[in-house]
Order: C-alpha cells, then sequence, then structure tokens
C-alpha cells in the first residue's frame, strides 16, 4: 500500500473542508483534502431538484471569493455545485476526488488515514465529512409498510416525477420536511407529519426579509452560540429536531391543502401507517427525518453520550490533533449554512498553526 506523509489531512470536500483549505494556505500549512465524490460539489448536486438556499448570494461567499450571482438572488443546488468546483480551482486547493475514506486511527504521535487509494499519515486530521458522515435515520416502524408503499428518505428524492399515483406521508416538518411537501401537494394529496419546529416569518424574497437579514445574521452568529444558555438550548434542537421552517410557511401548507399533523408516526396496522390514530392509505412515504452522527470509521474515542463527537468548536479535547468542521452548531446556529462555516473554518485552522507553532517550538529545545 503507498502510504503519503502530509502535516494535515481534511476528509471531506464540501464547504466546510474547502474552507479549512483556503485557511491552511494562507498560512503556508501542507495539507490535502480527500474526498470519495468524482466531481468537486456532487453532494449538493444529488439534492432535489427545486432546492434553493435560504440566504442570498452576497452573503453566501466562502473566505476569499464572493459567490457569483446577482446579490439578492437564492443560488439553486447545481449553482452551489458549481461555485464549489470554482472555489477550488480559483485558490488551487489540493483535493483528491475519488477516495474513500476506510478508516482513520492513531499512528505514531499523528494519525493514519486509511483509503481505497493508498494511506496518508498526517500530524493533524480534520474531519469536514459533513453530510458524508452521516446516514439517513429511518424510524424502525418503516420496516412494517406495506412493500407497494414507495419510500424514500429526503436524500433519495428529486422530484415529483418520482413519485407514482396515490396520496404521499411526508414525515419530519423541518425545513426540508416543509419544502418537499409543499413541492408534492401540487400533484398529489400530501400529509405532512411532525413536530412543529417553528417557522421564520418573513418571506425570504421580501423587503422585509432585507431589512431583517443583517440582524439575523448577527444574532445567528454572536447570540446563539454554545456561549450563551439560549444558544446551548437552540443547540439541543436543533440536532435533535432540525432546523425551522424557512421559505415555505404555514400559511403555504395550508393554501395548498396539505393535511397537517404534528404528532409522530409510530404504528404501522394492516401494513398501513397510522396517523393520529387512523391507518391511512398512502402510495410514498418520505422520511425527511435527517441523519444518524455514523463516525464508526473514526477508531479514536471520540463520541459523547449524545451521539455527537466530543469538541468544543470543532477542537476535540480527547485527541491532539484532532479536528472537525461542518458540524450542525459548530459553535453558533451559522455553523449550518455557508455565511457561517468560514469563521469555523478559520478557528479550526488557528489550533493547527498553534501546534505547528508548538511542535518547531519543541524541537528546537531539543535541538539545543
Amino acid at each position: 500500500m503507498d502510504t503519503t506523509h502530509i502535516d494535515t489531512v481534511i476528509i471531506g470536500a464540501g464547504q466546510a473542508g474547502l474552507s479549512t483549505g483556503y485557511h491552511l494556505k494562507q498560512k503556508g500549512i501542507p495539507f490535502v483534502i480527500l474526498d470519495s465524490n468524482a466531481r468537486l460539489g456532487d453532494n449538493w448536486r444529488r439534492q432535489w431538484d427545486s432546492l434553493k438556499l435560504y440566504t442570498p448570494a452576497h452573503v453566501d461567499g466562502l473566505p476569499g471569493l464572493p459567490f457569483p450571482a446577482k446579490r439578492w438572488t437564492f443560488p439553486g443546488k447545481d449553482a452551489v455545485g458549481d461555485y464549489l468546483e470554482l472555489y477550488a480551482d480559483t485558490f488551487d486547493l489540493p483535493v483528491r476526488l475519488g477516495t474513500r475514506v476506510q478508516t482513520l486511527e492513531s499512528y505514531g504521535d499523528g494519525f493514519a488515514i486509511d483509503t481505497d487509494r493508498g494511506r496518508f499519515t498526517c500530524r493533524n486530521v480534520v474531519v469536514a465529512t459533513g453530510t458524508f458522515g452521516r446516514t439517513p435515520a429511518i424510524p424502525d416502524v418503516a420496516t412494517g409498510l406495506d412493500p407497494k408503499i414507495l419510500q424514500l428518505h429526503s436524500s433519495e428524492y428529486r422530484r415529483p416525477g418520482q413519485i407514482g399515483d396515490g396520496p404521499v406521508l411526508v414525515v419530519g416538518a423541518s425545513h426540508s420536511g416543509t419544502d418537499i411537501a409543499y413541492e408534492l401537494a401540487e400533484s398529489h394529496p400530501t400529509i405532512l407529519a411532525g413536530r412543529d419546529c417553528g417557522q421564520i416569518p418573513p418571506r425570504l424574497e421580501s423587503r422585509g426579509f432585507h431589512t431583517l437579514l443583517p440582524i439575523m445574521l448577527f444574532a445567528w452568529r454572536h447570540v446563539l452560540t454554545r456561549r450563551t444558555p439560549i444558544g446551548r438550548k437552540v443547540m439541543g434542537e436543533l440536532r435533535e429536531h432540525g432546523g425551522p421552517m424557512l421559505r415555505v410557511k404555514r400559511q403555504d401548507l395550508l393554501d395548498r391543502g396539505v393535511e397537517r399533523i404534528t404528532s409522530r408516526i409510530e404504528e404501522v396496522r394492516d401494513g398501513k401507517p397510522v396517523v393520529d390514530g387512523t391507518p391511512r392509505d398512502v402510495g410514498t412515504v418520505v422520511w425527511a427525518t435527517g441523519f444518524r452522527q455514523v463516525f464508526d470509521w473514526i477508531r479514536l474515542p471520540i463520541m459523547g453520550d449524545d451521539g455527537w463527537p466530543r469538541e468544543l468548536r470543532g477542537v476535540s479535547p480527547d485527541v491532539p490533533g484532532l479536528f472537525f468542521c461542518g458540524l450542525c452548531f459548530q459553535y453558533s446556529f451559522s455553523s449550518m449554512v455557508l455565511p457561517g462555516v468560514g469563521r469555523d473554518a478559520a478557528y479550526v485552522v488557528e489550533r493547527i498553526s498553534a501546534r505547528s507553532r508548538t511542535a518547531v517550538l519543541s524541537d528546537s529545545g531539543s535541538a539545543r
């Protein structure tokens, strides 16, 4: 097996991994970014066709490169994928595509990363896998549904044309679930089941949103953080239940005839999902139920009792040299959107740089 040694390895070439790479390059720290996709940005391109960002283009740029779109437009998922590709090309970031990471473990005073393209050893590693590090969280009750019912996780949903005849049940009422339910209700009788996660009141395209956006961004960056009681409360809600409705509002669902049920789907009877106590005939179930964190490929003591890695602002307290970037609420509410990931990446790189300076001083002292 070929072995490559380098100071820092970033796992994942999404917005978090590329932002981390940008800051490392500014510091002159050698690194490589590993990603299993054949093309940069493909994780975005595989989202449902009508998906658009919930923040306007002028705040969606990563460090050093504005998003190439009109100021108050909301880029679609393909445009985001193309932007990530442009970002890596612009700054000549060393990305190795088609490289699937299999294991990460300690090795000497650093780490060994085994991939299907060989082994990498390093002093620092940044896990920036985002959705790559997760697997669809589909409730156990799904196994009891009639095999004739089409079941899709939200990560598999692309467009209404995938859906056959009959009513649709969308389970999970965060922003993705509400967006999908609203789209499907135009062509199918649609039920949306799941707790109400709240909504951001202004229309994203409205003048009111233009006025409120700077205030909202300030709150997302500086108020709703892990340092504040309200931030820690919101962090728990986001990680367990998902974020509020953003583009689609409660009234939109009502106007389009979506049947809204706030109880959970916990029972199947005669192969049918029981919705609010009654078995319902549906042709399709879309599970917009989020993801489970899956880090079993990391053979290090990192996981907390809550099912998330133990870290503070992306820095592992248990494994020196191990970092994360791109986690939900890594530091604040803004960590989950493009306007916030650059700050998280900069903080992680400052910690990596500090480790490098410490190592140089230590080596100098040993030499004397």
